[in-house]
Order: structure tokens, then C-alpha cells, then sequence
């Protein structure tokens, strides 16, 4: 037989899938999955963990963002809505992969080199939010994650598993495509070729012709034009879910308390249909109020839980447990952050309880990199 046996990360049930084709997409836990085919794996992976800072759109005075070469990663400031990101570090992670920690030697790292080109420097008060990621990397040989190549590549270890390692998020579609065309071609029957690489993202379909009708759009909803253009911008063309629930529900045009740029109605939007389950997964990935608010999202945490117990039928004790473990992840976050080294703030971070225990959770990522 070919395909999978999964485990509901909810309910705990095991579900047995069949397949004729298993495409391997798992990032860092790549190499993982080729031990259980009895290590006849194509490649081997190894992450780089990368760190971004976000900083106020007006503590820096520049028309343009910036990209530069270090020793060791590239550096970009890159302008991304009401901030600057700032970043990377490049370096091996050995830890927890689940949760990659971002510490004090990454945020110094960081300032040192930025701090070079830039007339007035950045301290740590100026840190508004901070992100970090792994890398899947293709390694051949005992090199520096910095130097390995960030191209990707698809194998097929075995009949019936294809596997695909390296990239970037920047070029996921021409990796799924290229996926997809390798399990395809293993397939007894013809399979066209992927097109995902062509096909428009889901809202990116009539996004300017709605942008030219932004007043217009404002004017029919009630909503202030910026507003408008938020939503636009985070949903394209699906922002008339949002606006047909604002319309059953005016409460759902107010700001959320403690994160001013999102609306009630969108925290609303990501449990009824983007499938929300948790008020983590609201706050650092739905929306990016994890790492665009000065408080990491604590003032917002509360409101927006009883905004998703309404649509999941959460009672008191739900919403307080709920409450109870974002809280402790920015905390362990924030203690992450002050460690000197990767082993202290992966002990740092991992303090916190996961939200599903064993299920490794996706970071937030604003950019791809």
C-alpha cells in the first residue's frame, strides 16, 4: 500500500490515507520522514535558523529599504506596512525545531551590523516584534549553513514517495509544480502538467479593480477607505466575506482592543473560514499581531478569544485556558530573547505549553526568506 497513516492533532484519532503518490513537502522534518524508508534518502536537510526584528515604520528616516552582504547572512531593511523588518542571521540549529528561539546574540547581531550603514542606530527599545525561522537547507558537506545552496530539488527515494527539500518561501509555487510533475509522472494514467505556478492566488483575482473602487467600497460598506484598503490588502477579492459579516454583525467593524489595524471581524473571518482552532494561531499567523504589537499581542488576547468562543462554542474555562497558554508563550518568548545563546533560549522558549501537544506549529512569516 502507498499513502500515509496521519494522527487528528485534535482528536488524537489515526486515520490510514491511501495514495498512489506521497509527495514528502516537510521542511526541516525531511530527513525525518526518509528514515522511515529505511534511510534511502535522495538528500539531507539541515536548518538554518533566521531571525527578524520589526521595527516602527518612523524610527527610520528612509525613502527606500536596504539590502547588504555580511559575513555570515544577507541583511535587509525592508519596509513592510507601518514597519521595517529587519534581518537575518544565518546559522546552524540543532534544537528544538518546532521552536526555533530567537536570542540576545541574534538581536545583537542584528543592530551590529544594521547599525553600520545607518546614521541614527537601533537599540532594543526599538524592537517592536521579533520572529524567527528554519531554513531547510540542502547539505552535502561540512559547510556553514550560509554556505549551502538555497535551490531546491525533488528525488523519488522509493516507488510511490517523492520527495522535495530546499527553497525558500519565496519560490513555493515553482517547487510545488515541480513536485507535483514527479509523483504525476509515476502515475499510470497521463496527468497534465501543474499550472499552480500560473493560477492566481485565492482572492488575488479582480484585487485591482477593487482597489480603483476603494472610495466606492468604503462609501457602500461604512467603512473608512483605509480600512478598506487593510482588508483588500490581507484578503483581496474575499473582502466581501468580511463585509457581509460586518453587516449581520456591526460590532464586527470595531478595532480590536490592543491592535488598532485589525477589525473584530477578522478574527471572526479566520475561525468561520480559514479553520482557527486556537487564539494562538489568531494572533501570530490568521493576523501578525504577535509581532506587530508593542505588547505581542497581550491587550488583544482576551477580546479576541471571546470573539472566537461565539463561533467555536468555547465556555469560561476554554477561553481562560486559551488566554492562559498565549500568555506564557509571549512570556517564554520574551525570556527566549534575553539568553545569550541557542541552548538557553531554547530552554527559555520551550517552557511554554504547546497549544497541541506534538503538533510542531508553523512560525509566523511575514516574508518569505
Amino acid at each position: 500500500m502507498t499513502g500515509v497513516v496521519a494522527k487528528d492533532a485534535h482528536t488524537r484519532e489515526e486515520i490510514e490515507i491511501r495514495a498512489k503518490q506521497v509527495i514528502n513537502a516537510t521542511g526541516v522534518w525531511t530527513d525525518d520522514i526518509q528514515h522511515m524508508v529505511g534511510e534511502r534518502g535522495k538528500f539531507h536537510v539541515r536548518a538554518s535558523k533566521g531571525v527578524h526584528l520589526l521595527i516602527p515604520r518612523d524610527r527610520l528616516q528612509l525613502d527606500t529599504g536596504l539590502i547588504l552582504r555580511t559575513e555570515k547572512s544577507v541583511l535587509f531593511v525592508i519596509p513592510w506596512g507601518r514597519h521595517w523588518i529587519v534581518g537575518t542571521t544565518d546559522t546552524d540549529w540543532e534544537l528544538d525545531r518546532a521552536h526555533p528561539a530567537a536570542s540576545k546574540s541574534d538581536i545583537d547581531y542584528i543592530f551590529e551590523r544594521v547599525n553600520k550603514v545607518l546614521r541614527e542606530p537601533l537599540t532594543h527599545e526599538d524592537v517592536e516584534g521579533v520572529y524567527a525561522g528554519l531554513r531547510p537547507l540542502l547539505s552535502h558537506e561540512s559547510e556553514s549553513t550560509s554556505k549551502l545552496s538555497r535551490e531546491h530539488t525533488v528525488a523519488v527515494p522509493v516507488p510511490g514517495l517523492v520527495a522535495i527539500a530546499g527553497g525558500k518561501y519565496t519560490t513555493y509555487r515553482v517547487m510545488a509544480k515541480d513536485a507535483v510533475d514527479a509523483a504525476a509522472r509515476s502515475m499510470e494514467m497521463r496527468v497534465p502538467p501543474s499550472v499552480t505556478h500560473e493560477t492566481p492566488l485565492v482572492g488575488a483575482d479582480g484585487y485591482f479593480a477593487l482597489r480603483n473602487r476603494k472610495a466606492a467600497l468604503a462609501a457602500e460598506t461604512g467603512l473608512h477607505p483605509a480600512r478598506i484598503e487593510h482588508l483588500l490588502n490581507r484578503f483581496g477579492s474575499r473582502i466581501f466575506e468580511l463585509t457581509a459579516e460586518i453587516a449581520r454583525n456591526p460590532e464586527l467593524a470595531e478595532p480590536l482592543p490592543g491592535a488598532d489595524d485589525y477589525l473584530a471581524a477578522e478574527v471572526r473571518h479566520a475561525v468561520t473560514h480559514e479553520g482557527a482552532q486556537h487564539l494562538e494561531d489568531v494572533l501570530t499567523r490568521r493576523t501578525r499581531i504577535s509581532i506587530e504589537a508593542w505588547d505581542r499581542g497581550l491587550a488583544s488576547a482576551e477580546p479576541a478569544a471571546r470573539l472566537m468562543a461565539d463561533a467555536l462554542g468555547w465556555d469560561q474555562d476554554t477561553i481562560a485556558r486559551e488566554v492562559d497558554i498565549y500568555r506564557r508563550r509571549v512570556a517564554a518568548e520574551r525570556e527566549s530573547q534575553e539568553q545569550p545563546d541557542d541552548r538557553a533560549a531554547d530552554v527559555a522558549r520551550t517552557s511554554a505549553p504547546d497549544v497541541l501537544p506534538g503538533s510542531p506549529p508553523v512560525a509566523p512569516s511575514p516574508r518569505g526568506d
